[in-house]
């Protein structure tokens, strides 16, 4: 059996960081190979905020199998199907937005891991065992074995949840969307508030009481993105494709609009 490694995991799980960007834009496989040529572990294709169907995600799924850049995908809600057909087409993760109780984080490894530690349905062969025959019991491990399961944080009252969220077996990933949680606690845009350090704290060390991996999101400045990460986020999302676009983008037109000749 033919298995495609997840890369980001494995890293995570020697104590390193796993370095990925949001896609939002760009709409062809080529991201994951971009992504991989210029460093990263993993993309993060959105459904939540971009317009992308599940066919177009797949793809680029697919694609970044083989090129060992692991491919999480944001779904675009709490219903089964959002994660349950995406990682059918490729997914190596899926990534669970506005989770706001144990009972939805359960639901979301339900749907994610298969029996003994999740009730998710039995697929056909899928692209991340190289669609090679299978047994069923073989199936369900390796998936299980190869699949992030990541809880979004981004309300103040499920960052009080964060040590019953991360002592949920099947939940691989607690990740703060800081944008979205600063916004909730009336601190828009204030990554240096105590406030969010407070909540940084809290979901760091319930993520090293129950050995889970604390994620990182919206922090792209070096001081707070330093902060962060030495308190012990090792799973980063480092920023997003339209954004790295256009810093490239200013850069070089400013250079060239300000040469004299």
């Amino acid at each position: 059996m033919t298995i495609k490694p997840n890369i980001l995991k494995q890293k995570l799980s020697a104590g390193k960081m796993g370095l990925g960007f949001s896609v939002n834009y760009l709409r062809t496989p080529d991201v994951s190979k971009i992504a991989s040529a210029c460093g990263y572990d993993w993309i993060k294709p959105d459904m939540e905020h971009a317009t992308y169907d599940i066919d177009m995600v797949s793809q680029m799924c697919m694609s970044a199998l083989d090129v060992g850049c692991s491919p999480i995908v944001r779904v675009p809600g709490k219903q089964h199907f959002h994660a349950s057909r995406i990682l059918d087409g490729g997914a190596q993760g899926v990534i669970i937005p506005h989770v706001d109780s144990v009972e939805e984080a359960k639901a979301a490894v339900d749907w994610c891991k298969f029996p003994p530690i999740g009730h998710r349905s039995s697929p056909g062969p899928v692209p991340q065992l190289s669609y090679s025959k299978y047994n069923l019991a073989d199936t369900m491990r390796l998936c299980n074995e190869n699949t992030l399961v990541v809880i979004m944080l981004e309300t103040w009252d499920a960052i009080q949840l964060a040590d019953d969220i991360a002592a949920i077996e099947g939940v691989d990933v607690l990740h703060i969307g800081s944008n979205d949680l600063s916004a909730d606690m009336g601190i828009p845009g204030q990554y240096d508030h105590n406030k969010l350090i407070e909540c940084y704290k809290i979901m760091t060390d319930a993520c090293k009481k129950h050995g889970k991996f604390a994620g990182m999101g919206g922090i792209y400045d070096e001081e707070n993105a330093t902060r962060y990460i030495n308190m012990g986020c090792r799973f980063i999302n480092s920023g997003g494709d339209l954004g790295f676009m256009a810093a490239g983008a200013n850069k070089r037109s400013h250079f060239l609009n300000n040469v004299q000749f």
